[in-house]
C-alpha cells in the first residue's frame, strides 16, 4: 500500500506516562468478523504484520489532536495513539470513527467519561442547558469569565462544551487583547483574573486550544498572563527571560523556517510546563496530559527533521572536529549535540537505533575522543553527557569502535583511556563527574551486556584489549598512592608512628575508593583476566596498604576487595594470600581498632566468619598456624574459636585417615596395634575420641609418636614406610595394597599443626612465631 495519507505510527502509553513507538504502517477501517464490528487495522509497512487491531467501540472516547493525532483508551491504563503522516488521512479515519459512534466529525472528542451521578443529572437537564454560554469578552466581565472557567474543571462534559465555545468564537485571541489593555492600564485586578482564566484554559487539556495559545502570535501573551499570579506580591518576569536572557543559538544556520518555529515553540511550551505552571495537585495531575503529549510529539518531529537533513549534520561534525574551530564555537557545537541527544530520548527503540547509527556513521565517537581531551570543563562535561547517551544506547557500538582504533596509536589517546583520565583528573570536590564516568566504564566492561548473538567473541576480545591497554591507566593512581612492603618497612624505621601511604587528601581517597569499587566489580565478573593481573602486579598487597588509611571508607573498600577475592573460593587466590601473608594488615587493623564496635570491626569479623562457615581449609590452617595467639583473646564473638574448632576437626580427620591407611596396609607393629586397641577400648570408638578434652589428646599423640619413632628407626635412617615394607612382626615381608608414596604423603600431613606440648619446637621458633607478637608486623 503506497497511499501516504494512511501512513501512521502506532503509539502506546507506558507506565511512566511516556509514549512507546510500536511501529510504522498503514491504517484501514474494516469489518472484522471475529470482533463483530468495524475495527481499525494497522499493518506494518516492513513485513505486513498486524500492528494494531482495535474495534471502534460506541462507548470509547476518541480524541483528535494537532490535526494529525487520534488518541483513545481501550482499557484502564492502556492508551493508544495514531500519528498520521498527512492531515487528510487523519480526517478520513476520524470521520469513520465518528460515523460508527454517531458523532459530529467537527468535534475534537467523541465523548468524555463521566460518572454515573453526573450522567443522571445531565439527562435531567433541558437540551438548551447543554451549551456553555460565554460572557462577552470585556474588562468588566473578566471576574465572571474566570469563575466560569474555574467551575467547569470538575466536570468532563462541561470542560468539553467550554472548549468548543472558546474555539468557535475565537475567544482566546480576544482575551489576550484584553491582557494587553489591562497591562497598559496596570489593572492588577483584571490581570489576576486573566491569570486564573488562562491557567483554567490550559487545564481544559485540549490540543485544539493549545494550537491557538502556543502559536507565534499568542504564546508570549499567554506567558504574560501567567506572570500575574494573585499569590505573588510582584509579578514574575518570564517574558523578559524568554526574550532577553534565553538566547537561541544556531551553531549552523537553520534554513527550514518550520523547523526553527517548532524549536522555539517547544522550548517555550516546555518552559510553561516546567517553570511557570505550579506543580499539579493529586486531583490535577491528569489535566496536563495533553500538554505533555504536545511537547513529546514536537520533540519527535524536531529530531526527525534534523536527522533527515544530512547536509546540516555533516556540517556540524565537520566544524566540531576541525582544529581551526574556535573554542567558543566548539563549545556551542558540543552543547547542540548534547541537546540533540537529550531530545532523542523521546524516540522509541527502533527510531533511536536509527538515530544513533546516523550519528555513528557521521563520526560521533572520534569527535568525542577529541573534545573529551580538551581543557574546557564545560565542553568536557557536555561531551561526557553525550558519551553516556551512547553507552546507554549501545555499549557494543562503543566497544567495537574502541577495538578498531589503530594499535600504533599511543595508549593515552585511546577513547577509554581518555575517559579514565578524565575520571582521575576530575576537579569537582565531590567527584560528581568521576562517579558518572565510573558508571559508564562499569557498563562497558560488564560481561552481561557482551552476550550479543552477532559477535560471540566480543567478551574475550574486549576484555583482552582492556587489560592490555587500559587497566594500567586505571590502577595508576592506586599504585602511585600505595607503597610496597619493603618501602613501607624502610619508612617505618626510626619512627613509631608513620603512615607510609594513604593520602590524607579526602578527594584522593574518594578517587581511590571509586577505583577499588571498579576493581571489586572486575574480581566478581572477570575471573581469568583480573586474577592474572592481581597476581602479576601483586595488587592485593598494594591495596591492603590502604587498611592504614585514616579514612575508614577507604579501608572498608580495600577490605571489600579482599572479601570479594576470598568469596571466589579459588585455591589460586588462597595460595597467593597465604604465600604473601596477606592477612597480616587485616588482623593488625582489627587489633588496632580495639574494642570499638563499628562497621570496620563488623566487616573484618564477617570476613573470618565467611572463611569459617565455608570451611576454606587452606586459609583456616594458615590463620590458626600464624595468628591464633593474637586472636584467641577475642571472645565477644565465637568466630575465632570456631576457626580453631574447624582446624582441630581437620587435624583429627588427618590423623584418623593416616591410621586407617596404615591399618589397611597391615604394617603396624605390635606396640602400635596395642596402642590402638587400648585407644578404642578407652574411648569406645572414634566419636568418643573426638569428644575428649583437648589437653588429653597431645598426651596420647605423644605416646603414639614415641612408639612410631621406635618403629621408624631402621637401618640407614630409612623412612617408616620402607621399614614397614621390609619387615612385619612375624619376620616375613608385609604385603601392602597402597603405593609406598602414599604413606610418605600422609605422614607429612601429620605435622600440619603445632601442639602445646611440642616444647622443643616451640622454644626454637618462639622468636620468629607471629603468634607471639602483641601486634603483627611490629
Amino acid at each position: 500500500m503506497s497511499d501516504t495519507r494512511r501512513r501512521v505510527k502506532v503509539y502506546t502509553l507506558n507506565e511512566d506516562r511516556q509514549w512507546d513507538d510500536r511501529g510504522t504502517g498503514h491504517v484501514s477501517s474494516t469489518f472484522v468478523e471475529r470482533l463483530k464490528g468495524i475495527s481499525l487495522l494497522v499493518r506494518a509497512e516492513s513485513d505486513g504484520s498486524l500492528l494494531l487491531e482495535s474495534k471502534i467501540s460506541p462507548n470509547t472516547a476518541y480524541q483528535k489532536q494537532q490535526d494529525t493525532l487520534i488518541v483513545w483508551s481501550e482499557a484502564e491504563n492502556y492508551d493508544l495513539a495514531l500519528s498520521f503522516q498527512e492531515k487528510a488521512g487523519c480526517d478520513e479515519i476520524w470521520e469513520k470513527i465518528c460515523q460508527v459512534q454517531g458523532k459530529d466529525p467537527a468535534l475534537e472528542i467523541t465523548q468524555d467519561p463521566i460518572d454515573e451521578s453526573e450522567e443522571e443529572r445531565f439527562e435531567e437537564m433541558p437540551e438548551t442547558s447543554h451549551l456553555v454560554e460565554l460572557p462577552p469578552c470585556e474588562l468588566a466581565r473578566l471576574e465572571e469569565i474566570a469563575d466560569l472557567v474555574t467551575s467547569v474543571l470538575s466536570s468532563p462534559i462541561r470542560r468539553e462544551k467550554l472548549a468548543l465555545a472558546l474555539m468557535s468564537e475565537g475567544y482566546i485571541k480576544k482575551l489576550l487583547q484584553l491582557f494587553q489593555v489591562c497591562e497598559d492600564l496596570d489593572n492588577r485586578e483584571g490581570l489576576h483574573h486573566l491569570y486564573e482564566i488562562v491557567r483554567g484554559v490550559l487545564f481544559l487539556n485540549k490540543a485544539a486550544l493549545f494550537e491557538v495559545m502556543f502559536s507565534d502570535d499568542c504564546i508570549m501573551d499567554v506567558v504574560g498572563c501567567l506572570e500575574y499570579d494573585p499569590a505573588l506580591v510582584q509579578p514574575k518576569r518570564h517574558r523578559e527571560f524568554l526574550t532577553k536572557t534565553a538566547k537561541f543559538k544556531e551553531v549552523i544556520p537553520i534554513t527550514d523556517s518550520e523547523l526553527r518555529q517548532k524549536i522555539h515553540q517547544t522550548y517555550r511550551v516546555q518552559y510553561i510546563q516546567d517553570i511557570i505552571l505550579p506543580t499539579p495537585s493529586v486531583f490535577e495531575e491528569n489535566f496536563l496530559s495533553t500538554l505533555t503529549s504536545f511537547i513529546f510529539f514536537n520533540k519527535v518531529e524536531i529530531v526527525s527533521m534534523l536527522q533527515e537533513d544530512e547536509k546540516f549534520l555533516t556540517e556540524v561534525f565537520a566544524q566540531l572536529t576541525d582544529e581551526a574551530t574556535e573554542d567558543g564555537k566548539r563549545r556551542e557545537l558540543v552543547n547542540f549535540f548534547k541537546e540533540f541527544c537529550a531530545f532523542s530520548q523521546t524516540l522509541q527503540p527502533q527510531n533511536r537505533d536509527a538515530f544513533f547509527k546516523t550519528l555513528a556513521n557521521l563520526g560521533i565517537l572520534p569527535a568525542l575522543e577529541i573534545v573529551m581531551g580538551m581543557d574546557d570543563l564545560q565542553v568536557r562535561a557536555a561531551a561526557t553527557d553525550i558519551f553516556s547517551y551512547l553507552v546507554e544506547f549501545s555499549p557494543s557500538m562503543v566497544r567495537e569502535f574502541v577495538m578498531q582504533e589503530p594499535q600504533q596509536t599511543d595508549d593515552d589517546v585511546l577513547l577509554i583511556n581518555v575517559v579514565i583520565k578524565q575520571m582521575i583528573c576530575d576537579s569537582d570536590p565531590e567527584l560528581g563527574g568521576a562517579v558518572q564516568l565510573m558508571g559508564l566504564l562499569r557498563t562497558l566492561i560488564d560481561p552481561e551486556n557482551m552476550l550479543t548473538p552477532t559477535n560471540k567473541t566480543e567478551k574475550t576480545e574486549f576484555l583482552s584489549f582492556f587489560y592490555k591497554y587500559c587497566m594500567q591507566v586505571l590502577t595508576a593512581p592506586l599504585l602511585a598512592n600505595t607503597v610496597d612492603e619493603k618501602k613501607s618497612k624502610a619508612l617505618q624505621e626510626g619512627s613509631t608512628k608513620i603512615n607510609p601511604v594513604c593520602p590524607d587528601n579526602f578527594q584522593t581517597a574518594q578517587l581511590l575508593a571509586l577505583i577499588l569499587e571498579l576493581l571489586t566489580f572486575c574480581v566478581e565478573h572477570h575471573t581469568y583476566h583480573i586474577k592474572t593481573y592481581i597476581m602479576n602486579k601483586d595488587l592485593l598487597r598494594r591495596i591492603l596498604v590502604l587498611m592504614n588509611s585514616k579514612h575508614t571508607f577507604l579501608a572498608l573498600c580495600a577490605l571489600r576487595f579482599m572479601r570479594r577475592i576470598i568469596g571466589q573460593k579459588d585455591e589460586y587466590y588462597n595460595r597467593y594470600i597465604i604465600k604473601g601473608n596477606l592477612f597480616e594488615p587485616v588482623i593488625n587493623t582489627l587489633l588496632d581498632n580495639g574494642t570499638r564496635y563499628n562497621l570496620l570491626n563488623s566487616a573484618i569479623i564477617e570476613l573470618f566468619e565467611f572463611i569459617k562457615v565455608e570451611d576454606v581449609k587452606s586459609l583456616i590452617a594458615h590463620i590458626i598456624d600464624n595468628y591464633y595467639k593474637a586472636l584467641e583473646s577475642i571472645e565477644y564473638v565465637q568466630t575465632f574459636k570456631g576457626l580453631k574448632g574447624r582446624y582441630e576437626q581437620e587435624k583429627d580427620r588427618q590423623t584418623l585417615r593416616l591410621n586407617r591407611y596404615r591399618r589397611d596396609a597391615r604394617t603396624l607393629d605390635e606396640d602400635e596395634e596395642m596402642w590402638f586397641h587400648e585407644d578404642e577400648d578407652d574411648d569406645d570408638g572414634e566419636a568418643v575420641e573426638k569428644s575428649r578434652p583437648e589437653e588429653e589428646f597431645p598426651e596420647s599423640y605423644g605416646k603414639y609418636m614415641e612408639t612410631k619413632k621406635g618403629a621408624a628407626n631402621g637401618a640407614n635412617g630409612k623412612p617408616a614406610a620402607s621399614h614397614a615394607a621390609s619387615a612385619s612382626p612375624n619376620g616375613s615381608p608385609a604385603k601392602s595394597d597402597a603405593p609406598s608414596g602414599t604413606l610418605v604423603v600422609k605422614t607429612a600431613m601429620v605435622g600440619l599443626v603445632d601442639y602445646p606440648d611440642d616444647e622443643d619446637e616451640d622454644e626454637e621458633d618462639e622468636e620468629q612465631s607471629p603468634r607471639k607478637r602483641p601486634r603483627l608486623g611490629s
